[in-house]
């Protein structure tokens, strides 16, 4: 089972560790890609700040990302596991897994990347700022960068296994599941039953839990169908439909009745 997720805004700080070593990274296809945008990315922010801030869409408040994102050759790194906060990767709960669940985690989990394009959560990376969103002046749109590279890499890295898509759209567009690969995709929304919306914080924290529980049961479902199970299986409630034609991915609703 090969697990995509989302990045998180809040990262947590890059520590005492040793610096960023783009070579050693998961994924060694990326490699160049993953240069280029981080060479674009020092370059901007050790030149004008407000052009920078402006690029990366960041508030006045945000300003002492730019000189974070100036440092990142000699940034300490961590690993990516501990880098990534917020409310997916809390209820997620990396830390606290049991051993075999880290080793699983270590695995399945891959998480895209404005700026290194995917990481598995084993992968040291210093903290940063730059959301798939943003157009490099010297790159354009990222999500656009990443799609050649993720295309030759991405199906090797998913093996003949399911892919659980947990991504938010503008991480989506950066690599999306064709043919034989899609087929054994599942694509997730998690919405607030009486009203069947969507709503941001239960969301991902809802999703976070629900990798938890993957990991920690050891569940290792081989396709949509077998994930459907697993899920109800651990308690949520699952509306599944099945794609109208080949080479399109599962749609899944996860349902939950409360807000939290």
């Amino acid at each position: 089972m090969l697990v995509l997720l989302p990045p998180s805004e809040g990262k947590a700080s890059s520590g005492r560790g040793a610096p960023l070593k783009p070579e050693a990274l998961s994924l060694p296809g990326l490699t160049s890609a993953r240069e280029a945008v981080l060479t674009e990315l020092v370059e901007l922010c050790t030149g004008d700040e407000d052009k920078a801030r402006e690029v990366l869409g960041l508030s006045e408040g945000l300003r002492g990302e730019v000189a974070k994102n100036a440092g990142l050759r000699t940034a300490g790194a961590r690993p990516a596991g501990e880098i990534y906060t917020g409310v997916l990767y809390d209820a997620l709960g990396l830390a606290s897994l049991d051993a075999a669940a880290k080793r699983r985690a270590a695995r399945s989990l891959l998480v895209f990347s404005g700026l290194w394009g995917a990481v598995r959560v084993t992968d040291r990376i210093p903290s940063y700022r730059c959301s798939m969103g943003v157009r490099l002046p010297g790159l354009g749109a990222l999500g656009a960068h990443w799609r050649t590279p993720m295309a030759s890499v991405l199906p090797e890295v998913a093996g003949d296994g399911l892919v659980l898509d947990l991504r938010s759209a503008a991480y989506a567009a950066a690599w999306k599941p064709k043919g034989e690969v899609a087929g054994r995709t599942a694509s997730v929304r998690v919405l607030h039953a009486p009203t069947r919306k969507v709503v941001s914080h239960f969301n991902k924290a809802t999703k976070g839990r629900m990798v938890r529980s993957l990991l920690t049961a050891g569940a290792a479902p081989k396709g949509p169908a077998e994930l459907v199970e697993a899920l109800r299986d651990l308690g949520y409630v699952v509306e599944a439909e099945a794609p109208a034609k080949a080479g399109r991915a599962w749609s899944l609703d996860v349902l939950v009745t409360e807000v939290h």
